[in-house]
C-alpha cells in the first residue's frame, strides 16, 4: 500500500491500527530489556502495560496525522504551500480528524469535554446511589474509591479545564480580530491529547485490581503502593497537562502578536484578559503536577523511592509539589468563567462593565497571589507549624481581588436594562453560588475551622459550590451565549430556563446539607457512615439524581437545536464585541478584511461613544462598511452617538 493510499484511510482507523502497533512495540521492547537484564519471566504483563501507556498514545497521535506536517518538515522536504484542506468543517466527519481551524477545534474541545462530563456525572450518580443508605448497597469499598476518584479526575482534567479552552479556542481569535490561532497545528495536537487522557482514565476500571482509587490528589506513598490502575491516572494526567500547556502557549502568543489594528490591551474584552491570565497560570503551574506524577511513575515502575520514608524519601514533598499546581488550578478553572460572566452581564444589562481596568488588574492579582496559598491544603498534614499563619493570611488576602469582581459585576447590573434570558440566568446563578462558595473558602482559611472540618463533607460542599456553582454555571452560560455563533442556530429558551431552575434547586438541595453534616463530622471518601447521617444522605442522593436528570435537558436542547433550531442572525444579542460582527457561523478565516478597532467593547449607552467600533482596515474611522455577511460590520443594535439604549 502506497503512502497516499494509507493517508486516505480515515484518521481514526489509522490511529487504531497505530495504537495496536504501539502496544506490540511496547511488548517487544519490554521483553528485550528484561531479557538483556536477565529478568524472569520475560513476559511481564504489568511492565508491558506501563510502557504501553506511554508509547501507544504517541503511536495513535502519529497514526491520526497529528505530526504529519512536522515530520514532513523534519525530513528536509521543500516547503509546500498550505492548501487549507484540513481547515474548516464541511461535514460532521471533519470533526473526527485532525483539523487546523480554531473554530472546529473549539467545537471538538467542547463536545469531547461534555462527553467526559456525562461519564463523570454517571460515576457521581453511582457514588450517591451507594451513599443513599448506610451499609453496602451496590459496590465494595475499593470500587467505591475508584468511582469517586475517576469522577473527580474526569471532571477536573477532562471537563472544566478543557471546556473553557474549547470556548476560548472558538471565540478568542474572533474577539481580537485574528484569522486563526498563532499555531494551528499545535492547536490540533493539543486537542487530540485530551481524548487520549480521558480514555486512559476511564479504562483504568479494566486494569488488574481495579481503577485508581487514591482520589484525584493521588497522594504518595499510597499511590505508589496500589494496583496497576493508578498508572492510568499518572500517565493520563501527563497528556492532559501537556495539552493544557500547549493550548496556553498558543493563547499567549495569539493574544500578544495577533490582535487587530487598534486592539490595544485596554480595548480587549475581559474574556481575552481572563484567558491571558489563565494561560500564565497554566504555563507556570502545570509543570509541577507533571513533575509530581512523573515522580510517582518512577517510584512505582523503577523503585526510585522518592516517597518511601524508610529509604530517605519525603512524603510531604509530594503534597507541596502537587498543591503548588493544584491551588492555582482552582483559578485555572475559575478565571475563564469570570471572563464569560463579564461578557454576558455587560450585554444583558446594556451597560459598560464597571471598573473595567480594575477587573483586568484583579485577574493578574489572582495569578500572582494564587502561588502563595498552596499550603492551606496541608494544615493537618504534619508540615512545619510556623507556615500555617502566613498561609492563612495569604488565603484571606486572595479573596480581595475576587471580591472586587463581585462588586464590579453588581455595579454593572445596578440600574441596567436587564434581559433575563437563559445566558443571563446562568450568570446570575453564578454570582450567588460562587459567592457562597467564596464565603466558605474564607472560613476554611481560618486554621481552627479547617482543623475541625478537615476531610469532612464540609470540604466536599465547598469545592462543589466553587467548581459546580462557580465554574459549571459559567460554562453553561457561555455555551448558551455563544451557541448561536458556533452553530448558526438558536436554542430553545424555555428548555434553557427549565434546565437552569431545575439545576439551581437540585444543586442547592444536593450540596447545601453537606455543610451541616460536615460540621457534625460526616467523613468524606467513605463508602459507609454512621446511622445518624442516614436521613441527610438520602435527601442528598435524591436531589443529586434530579441534578443529573437536569443535564439531560441541556443535552437534548443542544442536539435538537443544532440539528433544527431557528436560524440565528449574526448578532442576536446586539453585542459590541468583534465576534458578533460576522456571520453565524463565521467564515473559515473569520473576516473578509482585517478589521480596525476604533472603540471599546462595552460602550453601551455611553454618550459620544463610537458604536460602530469595527471597521475594515484601510478605511477611515468615520466610514460605515456595508453590512455584508461574513464581513466586519456595525453592531445590529447600535444607536446613534450620544444616545443611550434606555432612550430606545
Amino acid at each position: 500500500m502506497t503512502h497516499s493510499s494509507v493517508m486516505r484511510v480515515p484518521g481514526l482507523v489509522r490511529g487504531a491500527w497505530a495504537t495496536l502497533l504501539g502496544i506490540a512495540v511496547s511488548a517487544a521492547l519490554t521483553v528485550a530489556i528484561r531479557a538483556a537484564y536477565g529478568y524472569d519471566p520475560l513476559f511481564d504483563g504489568e511492565a508491558i502495560t506501563i510502557v504501553s501507556l506511554v508509547t501507544a498514545p504517541l503511536f495513535f497521535l502519529v497514526g491520526i496525522g497529528a505530526f504529519s506536517e512536522w515530520f514532513y518538515w523534519a525530513g528536509g522536504k521543500p516547503t509546500r504551500p498550505e492548501d487549507h484542506s484540513s481547515h474548516g468543517a464541511h461535514s460532521w466527519k471533519d470533526y473526527f480528524k485532525v483539523n487546523t481551524d480554531h473554530k472546529v477545534i473549539g467545537i471538538q474541545y467542547v463536545v469531547t469535554s461534555f462527553f467526559f462530563m456525562l461519564v463523570g456525572g454517571l460515576l457521581a450518580m453511582m457514588v450517591r446511589a451507594e451513599l443513599a443508605a448506610p451499609g453496602s448497597q451496590f459496590v465494595d469499598s475499593n470500587a467505591y474509591n475508584g468511582l469517586f476518584s475517576v469522577h473527580a479526575s474526569l471532571m477536573i482534567f477532562l471537563f472544566i479545564i478543557p471546556v473553557f479552552a474549547g470556548l476560548a479556542n472558538y471565540v478568542l481569535p474572533l474577539m481580537i480580530g485574528a484569522p486563526d490561532m498563532a499555531f494551528p497545528r499545535l492547536n490540533a495536537l493539543s486537542f487530540w491529547m485530551l481524548p487520549v487522557a480521558g480514555t486512559m482514565m476511564t479504562l483504568s476500571f479494566f486494569a488488574p485490581g481495579g481503577s485508581f482509587a487514591t482520589g484525584w490528589t493521588a497522594y504518595a506513598p499510597l499511590s505508589t503502593e496500589v494496583p496497576l490502575g493508578q498508572m492510568f491516572f499518572t500517565v493520563g494526567v501527563q497528556f492532559a497537562g501537556a495539552s493544557s500547556i500547549a493550548t496556553a502557549l498558543n493563547f499567549l502568543v495569539t493574544i500578544i502578536t495577533m490582535r487587530a489594528p487598534g486592539m490595544s490591551f485596554w480595548r480587549m474584552p475581559l474574556l481575552v484578559w481572563a484567558n491571558f491570565s489563565t494561560s500564565l497560570l497554566v504555563v507556570i503551574a502545570t509543570p509541577f503536577i507533571a513533575a509530581s506524577q512523573f515522580f510517582v511513575l518512577l517510584d512505582y515502575g523503577l523503585g526510585f523511592n522518592f516517597f518511601v520514608p524508610e529509604d530517605s524519601g519525603d512524603v510531604l514533598m509530594y503534597q507541596h509539589v502537587f498543591w503548588f499546581y493544584s491551588h492555582p488550578a482552582v483559578y485555572i478553572m475559575m478565571l475563564p468563567g469570570f471572563g464569560i460572566v463579564s461578557e454576558i452581564l455587560a450585554v444583558k444589562a446594556r451597560k459598560p462593565v464597571f471598573g473595567y481596568r480594575m477587573m483586568a488588574f484583579s485577574l493578574l492579582a489572582i495569578v500572582l497571589l494564587g502561588f502563595t496559598v498552596w499550603a492551606h491544603h496541608m494544615f493537618v498534614s504534619g508540615m512545619q507549624s510556623w507556615i500555617r499563619v502566613p498561609m492563612m493570611v495569604t488565603t484571606a488576602i486572595i479573596a480581595v481581588p475576587t471580591g472586587i469582581k463581585i462588586f464590579s459585576w453588581l455595579a454593572t447590573l445596578w440600574r441596567g436594562v436587564l434581559n433575563v434570558d437563559t445566558p443571563m440566568l446562568w450568570a446570575l446563578g453564578f454570582l450567588t453560588m460562587f459567592t457562597l462558595g467564596g464565603i466558605s473558602g474564607v472560613m476554611l482559611a481560618m486554621i481552627p475551622l479547617t482543623i475541625h472540618v478537615s476531610d469532612t463533607y464540609f470540604i466536599v460542599a465547598h469545592i462543589h459550590y466553587v467548581l459546580f456553582g462557580g465554574s459549571l454555571f459559567t460554562i453553561f452560560a457561555g455555551v448558551y451565549y455563544w451557541f448561536p455563533k458556533m452553530t448558526g442556530r438558536m436554542f430553545d429558551q424555555t428548555l434553557g430556563k427549565v434546565h437552569f431552575w431545575l439545576t439551581f434547586v437540585a444543586f442547592n438541595a444536593t450540596f447545601a446539607p453537606m455543610h451541616l453534616i460536615g460540621v457534625q463530622g460526616m467523613p468524606r471518601r467513605v463508602a459507609d457512615y454512621p446511622e445518624q447521617f442516614a436521613t441527610w444522605n438520602l435527601v442528598i442522593s435524591l436531589a443529586s439524581f434530579v441534578l443529573g436528570l437536569s443535564t439531560l435537558i441541556f443535552v437534548y436542547n443542544m442536539v435538537a437545536s443544532w440539528r433544527g433550531g431557528p436560524r440565528a442572525g449574526s448578532n442576536p444579542w446586539r453585542a459590541l464585541t468583534l465576534e458578533w460582527q460576522v456571520s453565524s457561523p463565521p467564515p473559515i478565516f473569520n473576516f473578509d478584511a482585517v478589521p480596525t478597532v476604533v472603540g471599546g467593547p462595552y460602550e453601551y449607552g455611553v454618550p459620544g461613544a463610537v458604536h460602530g467600533v469595527f471597521k475594515p482596515a484601510g478605511h477611515p474611522a468615520e466610514a460605515e462598511p456595508a453590512p455584508q455577511e461574513g464581513r466586519a460590520r456595525q453592531p445590529a443594535g447600535a444607536v446613534a452617538a450620544g444616545s443611550t439604549d434606555r432612550e430606545q
